[in-house]
């Protein structure tokens, strides 16, 4: 990308890998996590989503960085700084987080399209899952995610709840305002809640799409390569995060107030089913709530899936060094397409575990809460590093920001297995 191109893109071109990144963040275990704050502790947890935007924009700002500057993928550029064997380690934890995360995502698709029809079960969670395979595999993802994006739409539904009910608008204001933890289950709950809004999914995916803008524009190089190229860059990466990463924390917030202002009033403070979590749109879609929830659950299960395995294949390719990306066919990166096929054929297999898909997309959310830790500390290593960096390595209130994600995360989770 030139100079003179760059200076002359608007505000909305600006937006890509940070927009999609966010949208995918409102994910179906994103969903049923804030759903479930909402439910079970009102307005009281809502000072998580303040405190997670700043967070989460710094680690996703990070991540755009590594990747835009050094023109590598995260594990690539922690294979510069790790020994192999640790690199296995955070791959495989990775892998497996998305792996879960995965099953519970598809299964709650097959839920929600079940909870409309009357029947699929098992049915729509398999055909749900080789959907997502085959547009991974024969379309482009940048071509279907701006079809899906608006699908997501469908979220703004949370936001008209606030607007239709009778909100506790002081108790929202000090639940923003006051933190307020009551109790282990407080405590997984704000995990959960970290843990979707900061997942480690997306740091991989986000430094890989940034090495695909520097592979898909011509005259674009990594910026150790390019420095008159950073000015531009560098500011289109700000706009594009902060302004995907509100777009993500406001839906979060407004999914908390309207169960809150809806489930929780009524004495509905555990979510199970589909169903239960469909309730709190009755108010602006009465009898259409159910095909409304079906429709945000699936379009963003849609939109979020094929960034989990995605990123998942993304780390197991650049740690063994294959070739690997969405924009590349399936016979020229068999490797990266066979991890994909693996993390999304592994997740259906927690359709039959038995645990109900809200239960299981909370604590595949938990599960990232944990994950995203040491993941985190490295990818701060990495962003210090001159040799990796050179003269882009981060510092001042990025670094400051980025540091703090990862003590706020790696307290809440020790929290988490102490107070019991």
């Amino acid at each position: 990308m030139t100079a003179s191109r760059q200076e002359e893109t608007s505000v909305a071109k600006k937006l890509g890998p940070g927009l999609i990144t966010g949208a995918a963040d409102d994910d179906p275990s994103g969903i049923a996590t804030y759903s479930q704050a909402g439910a079970q502790f009102g307005y009281g947890l809502m000072w998580t989503m303040v405190l997670t935007y700043p967070l989460m924009t710094a680690v996703q700002l990070v991540s755009a960085h590594i990747g835009r500057v050094t023109g590598r993928g995260l594990a690539r550029n922690m294979r510069e700084v790790l020994p192999g064997w640790l690199l296995t380690l955070l791959v495989a934890i990775l892998f497996v987080a998305n792996t879960i995360n995965i099953g519970a995502d598809i299964a709650a698709m097959g839920d929600a399209a079940q909870l409309v029809l009357g029947w699929g079960d098992h049915g729509f969670t398999i055909f749900f899952a080789l959907l997502c395979l085959m547009l991974q595999a024969f379309i482009s993802y940048h071509r279907y995610a701006h079809v899906l994006k608006w699908l997501t739409l469908s979220l703004f539904a949370y936001v008209a709840v606030m607007l239709v009910v009778h909100v506790d608008w002081a108790a929202a204001a000090k639940g923003l305002v006051v933190p307020r933890i009551d109790g282990p289950q407080a405590i997984a709950t704000v995990v959960a809640i970290f843990g979707t809004t900061i997942s480690p999914y997306l740091f991989f995916w986000q430094a890989a799409q940034e090495v695909e803008e520097v592979e898909d524009h011509d005259g674009a190089r990594p910026l150790t390569e390019a420095p008159e190229q950073a000015p531009g860059e560098i500011r289109r990466m700000r706009i594009d995060t902060f302004i995907g990463m509100a777009f993500s924390n406001l839906i979060a917030l407004a999914i908390i107030v309207a169960t809150a202002a809806t489930l929780h009033v009524q004495g509905v403070t555990r979510i199970d089913t589909a169903a239960d979590a469909a309730e709190a749109l009755k108010p602006v879609a009465g009898n259409f709530a159910f095909a409304l929830f079906a429709i945000g659950i699936i379009g963003t299960g849609l939109l979020a899936v094929p960034v989990l395995a995605g990123s998942a294949a993304f780390a197991v390719g650049d740690a063994r060094g294959w070739r690997s990306g969405l924009e590349y066919r399936v016979r020229d990166a068999p490797g990266f397409y066979g991890v994909i096929a693996l993390a999304t054929l592994l997740g259906i297999g927690l359709d039959w575990s038995g645990i109900p898909p809200i239960q299981a997309l909370f604590w595949s959310a938990v599960v990232n809460g944990f994950a995203a830790v040491p993941i985190m500390a490295v990818m701060m290593v990495i962003a210090t590093r001159r040799r990796v960096m050179g003269a882009f390595r981060i510092h001042g209130p990025l670094l400051w920001f980025g540091w703090a994600a990862t003590v706020v995360m790696g307290a809440a989770a020790v929290a988490m297995l102490v107070w019991r």
